[in-house]
């Protein structure tokens, strides 16, 4: 390797702070790219009280996956899906999630994600987060997508990005990098509150999916509680060998320039990525 190319690689590591990923747990269902981490990585810390998170990003993401389940808007590319294994809940059980929305897009390529409440059917009973890159305004709840469900509360109710290139592994090559300054960024965790009205069996969704185009990447991380009990926990049987964790962070570092010059090319702005 280049001695550039591996200097790069080495100042990404360190500029990211690359946490150790592995699959969603048994019994959660992937489809695209998804992980678990259970330390920070790069602008995402832990979520309050927490000391894991699961994530779902474009990068590695597959065609007409991770679109809304209730029926996709128009110009989606790929993305990728995740779900919880079945659960129980009863009248008046309390769920709180938080979710972290991250974009390197912008301008008119409006990525945008979201988590459902579906039920034994895979109905959608309730949505409980959307977030969509915009070019200005909030980023949550996002614009064009469907209403969140009665008794969701977000904790902040709207929120915009905080602008940069946000650095987060998953993100690939992309990881840092920002097409458009006035629509890149991170929310941060946003907490949501929701309280079951009736008993049955559920579910939750996640998805993620880039819009106009395939290769500039958009992110979401969360992670939550049923009565105080979390979905997703460590498993440090599970973490891999550092030396691995290095050898991704080389391979990203590696294609960073040549996503990059992909990007210019297809898009002619040359100037904003």
């Amino acid at each position: 390797m280049h001695l550039k190319t591996t200097f790069t690689a080495f100042a990404l590591l360190a500029a990211t702070g690359l946490a150790q990923a592995v699959p969603l747990p048994a019994g959660w269902t992937c489809n695209g790219n998804c992980g678990e981490f259970f330390a920070p990585d790069g602008d995402v810390t832990l979520p309050p009280g927490l000391s894991a998170y699961g994530w779902i990003s474009t990068e590695g993401g597959l065609n007409g996956v991770g679109t809304l389940p209730t029926g996709a808007l128009g110009s989606e590319t790929n993305g990728s899906f995740a779900q919880t294994p079945p659960f129980s809940a009863s009248a008046g059980d309390q769920l709180v999630w938080y979710f972290n929305y991250l974009t390197t897009d912008g301008g008119t390529l409006t990525d945008y994600a979201w988590a459902a409440l579906l039920d034994s059917s895979n109905t959608v009973v309730s949505y409980l987060f959307t977030a969509r890159t915009t070019p200005s305004g909030n980023t949550v709840p996002g614009s064009g997508l469907p209403a969140l469900g009665a008794g969701v509360t977000l904790t902040p109710a709207t929120s915009a990005v905080i602008a940069t290139g946000p650095l987060f592994s998953p993100l690939g090559p992309d990881s840092g990098g920002c097409w458009d300054p006035a629509a890149c960024g991170y929310t941060d965790w946003i907490k949501m509150d929701y309280t079951f009205s009736s008993a049955g069996n559920y579910f939750l969704a996640f998805g993620v999916t880039n819009v106009e185009e395939d290769f500039i990447n958009t992110a979401l991380a969360f992670n939550g509680t049923l009565n105080g009990k979390p979905f997703l926990a460590p498993s440090p049987s599970s973490v891999p060998e550092p030396a691995s964790t290095a050898l991704f962070g080389l391979g990203l570092a590696g294609l960073a320039a040549l996503r990059r010059q992909r990007g210019r090319k297809a898009l002619k702005n040359p100037a904003q990525f």
